[in-house]
């Protein structure tokens, strides 16, 4: 589960017990022997997504590699073959030509090599200015968990699918020298060409310090680490899964990873082992000092700005040159217990890939959902001009409220009413703040939003709100996706998520879209200037009982200016390639 500490103690604490309930190594998952190969005899679908990708069950976590290669996009994972827990690690894959509707090919990286023969972990795609790919992953050669960075490459190039790769036996590439933890050093990046280079990330830490470190190379085979990291930050602990590349100052284009210049900045992210959450800032990168200097004025550590305030980790991004887009796709965990993942036979989900860009203000990146996924609405309702007055929830009927896409603009005529921002609530992350002004509480501007996964006489839902409070110099936007009040089952872990949104209100408007699929939902606020995923498992707002509201709770009136609802309907999720053609519904 995800963890939420406060305070610098309280991660040093759980740091400590997390490295000795791993026997002293450090790894991103807890071990569970008797869980790991116990094979899954029958499927629970109740919380089963319809349009989001999974495997037809076993546990998922890391999406690693993702890429596009001849007119066909690749996606690996890191996959349990043998049961619904972290453990008997591989590189599952899975290819498609819309990023949407999804064929499973086998493995295509597992133990079988001295220099993995203890684990095949996370990794990245370079794809080299001929096209053709490079996989560059993180080995476990001992059982002590010492972490080395090897390379694999296809086996057969003319092979569209990639089913076959190959791991050279001049492997490992990357070992970890006296000057590093070789316990915390995993999880390459994409390479990116530089005055006559290749250059990696590798992420790690030095006591307190994470660090990620910079390797070069001219021949992508042997490697040597720079005399000083790409960038370090003091108490942040490890940095898994880093992410480094180019964004445009201008326009939603992406950029293939070598690009830097007049109008770039670059973007590093970093998922941070002590919260599972992750951190980004925007930069400057010098490749002439092989250094990344974050811009003036960003908070670069845990109070900085994140790609998604909720249930989002091990994300990657890639370029993809047949519509000059960087995406990103993020995992997101389970947030019940080990033996509820067990008993229902799978754990884990990758989100929507999501199109990432500059904000024309040069502050954050925005993200929004693939346009692919489109295709997959169904039947639509509308809803425009409904007044919401305080107290008031509206349902929107006639969809598939379980599976749905739902957008919204909301408008207010003042914010004569907002409340003043208490100061105090300056040094807490927003999801407390929201964790203190939830859904129910009556306020001026807010909180209003939508009630998802709703029972019918809401002892169970899953809010998704906004609510605008007055500060000294402008107003603060919280949007919030509150899970407390979304089950009535036990042992779940229910966290009220939360992020600011960085938004110009002169036009007195907000707007919200939300995918909602059985046991999460992705919610975009402001145009995908805030992101927020939560997990969530209703017992009695199921499919056809889950209903969906708009409401208000606060004085100043709300308006729906319009609302577009859809049922969604179900991909192609991983059918083997062999079976292609053979109807898949629900993944079984």
């Amino acid at each position: 589960m995800m963890a939420m500490p406060n305070t610098l103690s309280v991660l040093a604490l759980f740091a400590l017990f997390f490295v000795l309930s791993n026997n002293g190594a450090e790894a991103s998952h807890k071990i569970y022997p008797r869980f790991q190969t116990l094979s899954v005899e029958n499927v629970n679908q109740v919380h089963r997504t319809g349009y989001h990708f999974q495997p037809p069950r076993n546990w998922i976590n890391d999406p690693n590699a993702p890429m596009y290669y001849k007119g066909l996009y690749h996606l690996f994972y890191q996959y349990n073959p043998k049961g619904a827990v972290w453990g008997n690690i591989v590189w599952a894959h899975s290819v498609s030509k819309d990023l949407i509707n999804w064929e499973s090919l086998e493995p295509a990286l597992y133990p079988s090599k001295w220099f993995d023969n203890y684990g095949c972990w996370s990794g990245s795609a370079t794809v080299l200015p001929n096209g053709e790919p490079v996989i560059f992953y993180t080995g476990i050669a001992e059982k002590n968990n010492s972490q080395i960075q090897n390379y694999a490459v296809p086996a057969n190039l003319s092979d569209p699918y990639l089913r076959e790769w190959v791991k050279p036996d001049d492997n490992p590439i990357v070992n970890p020298d006296v000057s590093v933890n070789g316990s915390a050093f995993r999880d390459p990046t994409t390479a990116w060409w530089a005055d006559g280079h290749w250059r990696i990330l590798i992420g790690s830490r030095r006591n307190h310090v994470g660090v990620a470190y910079l390797y070069r190379s001219r021949d992508l085979k042997k490697w040597a680490k720079t005399k000083h990291p790409l960038h370090s930050v003091q108490g942040t602990g490890m940095w898994e899964c880093p992410d480094f590349f180019p964004v445009l100052s201008f326009g939603e284009n992406g950029l293939d990873p070598s690009v830097n210049g007049q109008n770039v900045k670059h973007a590093l992210k970093v998922s941070l082992d002590l919260t599972r959450y992750e951190y980004y800032t925007l930069g400057t990168y010098d490749n002439k000092k092989e250094k990344y200097f974050p811009d003036e004025g960003l908070v670069d550590g845990w109070g900085g700005l994140r790609l998604d305030y909720g249930n989002f980790y091990a994300s990657k991004t890639f370029f993809d040159p047949s519509t000059n887009r960087r995406i990103l796709w993020g995992w997101a965990n389970e947030s019940d217990s080990v033996q509820q993942d067990t008993n229902k036979g799978w754990a884990g989900i990758l989100l929507i890939p999501r199109k990432v860009w500059l904000d024309p203000s040069g502050k954050q990146l925005l993200q929004w959902p693939v346009v692919e996924l489109e295709k997959l609405r169904g039947h639509n309702v509308q809803l425009s001009n409904q007044k919401l007055n305080q107290g008031d929830h509206v349902q929107v009927k006639g969809i598939t409220v379980a599976q749905a896409d739902v957008d919204v603009t909301f408008s207010f005529p003042s914010l004569d009413k907002a409340e003043p921002f208490d100061p105090k609530w300056a040094k807490l992350d927003a999801l407390d703040v929201c964790a203190q002004k939830g859904s129910k509480d009556p306020g001026g501007v807010g909180p209003f939003g939508l009630l998802t996964l709703a029972s019918e006489n809401l002892e169970e839902f899953t809010p998704v709100f906004f609510k605008v409070f007055k500060a000294v110099d402008k107003h603060k936007v919280l949007l919030c996706s509150d899970a407390r009040s979304s089950s009535l089952g036990e042992g779940l872990y229910k966290p009220s998520f939360a992020g600011f949104v960085d938004v110009d209100l002169t036009d007195k408007k907000l707007s919200l879209r939300s995918l909602i699929d059985h046991s999460v939902v992705e919610s975009f606020g402001a145009g995908g200037r805030t992101a927020i995923t939560s997990r969530v498992y209703p017992t009695i707002a199921v499919f056809e009982k889950a209903l969906l509201y708009v409401f208000n709770n606060g004085s100043e009136t709300i308006t729906v200016e319009n609302l577009n609802a859809w049922s969604m309907n179900l991909p192609v999720m991983n059918v083997p390639v062999k079976n292609r053609g053979r109807e898949n519904p629900r993944n079984e």
